[in-house]
């Protein structure tokens, strides 16, 4: 099978793979919303990105050097994978100890416990994801993909019957530690059996440092997102309680789930555009111009449909209508993280990858300072309007980042966005004039439809649009 063959199968695989696993995880989160307390949510969650932050002191960029380093040379897989199998021994036994130990110095018995079975699936994980690093190295995304799914019916099959017995959190937590054993059994299998590689710990001093030389501005980038994104949980439950926790999940998950379309759509965009940076410099301005037109389109009746059903969306999660505002603000924000993506890929295809890495620190710094100054005033609210905030902020520096790599038009998005923006304004109107009469469901279809027809009367769509963005990434 050809190159351009093989990354149409693998970008397919996990295409495929990662809309099936959102949709199984946020049916799960319904599940656990509508069965948990706010309260019970709360310490859920606030244990899981407990570990999830911690998580990055475990590999520091190892899976990404690991691919890369592999993909040059398959031969010296068994070398790199040993190493940094030793490596990650000595670092998850350091963040184990590290993540109790703080966990048992600022929260009370029942959290720690929580976190205690948390420690057991991130170390679980983190393994796992040195496996797959290495398949993705041989460019086989395909065990991947299906581990990914069968992960999370794991979690939904065993999580539901927890919850039907009426179990404990920390069961709940141990349905993920159940479902990360089997994929790090699944993976170390692959490796050993497909690949046919030595998964025995090595320590070689020498390639150590080559490692570490190759993986920290990977593993700088990860810790400042790992941080953008779960800190202000941690935050929220220190300054708010647990309960505005659960009221801020509600949207942080609805908004998690959605980031599926633009990061599908980055998947085939990435590599047209490092091809473009190469070869076509017009063909790179044209795509990225392409790209953020069809992210506004997908993202504007998302966000006008969600604001003005949040009264009705809510209750799917047995919530109090505390929830709704944060919702509301919170989806708001899903216009700058959709359009973050193509910003971001065109940086990391340019070679910018050290300016994103910045423009992520910066946000980093701005969310953890607004969200002390928001969160002790409105709560879970405070927490949703720095979401707002912070990805508009990562925007505007981003597109302060492409300047000179390619000449950007804005007046080509800003008139699409003003024809996007006048059909899901008729959407959002006929969606709150008929909310009270019809089901929410039908609300939801009925509006896309109207959108969609919308849209084509204001000129934000056409056919021939469509035929040149997919004709742009079969050229690759």
């Amino acid at each position: 099978m050809n190159k351009v063959a093989n990354i149409a199968k693998n970008t397919s695989y996990l295409t495929l793979a990662l809309i099936v696993q959102k949709i199984i995880s946020f049916s799960y989160f319904i599940l656990l919303a509508r069965f948990l307390g706010l309260e019970s949510l709360g310490q859920y969650y606030t244990a899981i990105s407990f570990t999830t932050i911690l998580a990055i002191f475990i590999d520091l960029g190892f899976a990404n050097a690991l691919t890369r380093e592999v993909a040059k040379d398959q031969n010296r897989a068994s070398a790199w994978l040993q190493t940094v199998l030793a490596m990650k021994l000595v670092l998850a036994l350091g963040t184990v100890i590290l993540a109790l130990g703080v966990a048992a110095s600022v929260y009370e018995r029942a959290l720690v416990l929580l976190i205690a079975v948390s420690v057991v699936s991130m170390v679980l994980d983190s393994f796992t994801s040195t496996f797959f690093a290495v398949a993705r190295g041989f460019h086989n995304l395909k065990y991947e993909s299906l581990a990914s799914i069968i992960f999370q019916l794991i979690v939904i099959s065993v999580g539901y019957l927890v919850l039907r017995a009426g179990g404990p959190l920390f069961a709940l937590l141990g349905t993920l530690v159940l479902a990360s054993l089997f994929n790090f059994l699944y993976s170390g299998f692959i490796v050993k059996f497909r690949l046919f590689l030595k998964i025995r710990p090595r320590w070689q001093k020498e390639m150590v440092k080559q490692i570490f030389n190759i993986s920290w501005p990977f593993a700088l980038y990860n810790i400042f997102q790992r941080l953008f994104t779960f800190l202000d949980s941690l935050l929220l439950g220190f300054l708010a309680g647990y309960g505005q926790v659960g009221l801020y999940q509600i949207a942080f998950k609805l908004i998690f789930a959605l980031q599926f379309l633009p990061m599908a759509f980055t998947a085939s965009l990435y590599p047209a555009m490092s091809a473009y940076w190469i070869n076509n410099r017009e063909q790179l301005r044209v795509s990225f111009e392409r790209a953020l037109n069809y992210l506004l389109i997908i993202s504007l009746p998302i966000i006008f449909g969600i604001f003005a059903l949040a009264d009705q969306v809510v209750p799917l999660f047995k919530a109090s209508p505390e929830a709704i505002w944060p919702l509301r603000i919170s989806i708001i924000a899903l216009f700058f993280i959709f359009l973050n993506f193509p910003v971001g890929s065109l940086l990391n295809a340019c070679d910018r990858q050290r300016r994103n890495t910045a423009n992520m620190a910066i946000v980093t710094v701005v969310s953890i300072i607004l969200n002390l100054l928001f969160i002790p005033r409105w709560q879970a609210l405070g927490a949703s309007l720095t979401v707002l905030i912070s990805n508009a902020l990562m925007f505007i520096l981003g597109l302060i980042s492409i300047r000179g790599l390619i000449t950007y038009r804005p007046q080509k998005n800003l008139l699409v966005f003003g024809q996007a923006l006048a059909a899901a304004s008729l959407m959002a109107i006929a969606v709150i004039l008929s909310k009270p009469y019809v089901n929410i469901f039908i609300a939801v279809i009925g509006g896309g439809c109207l959108y969609l027809l919308g849209l084509f009367i204001f000129g934000g769509l056409k056919r021939a649009d469509m035929r040149s963005i997919v004709a742009s990434f079969r050229r690759v």
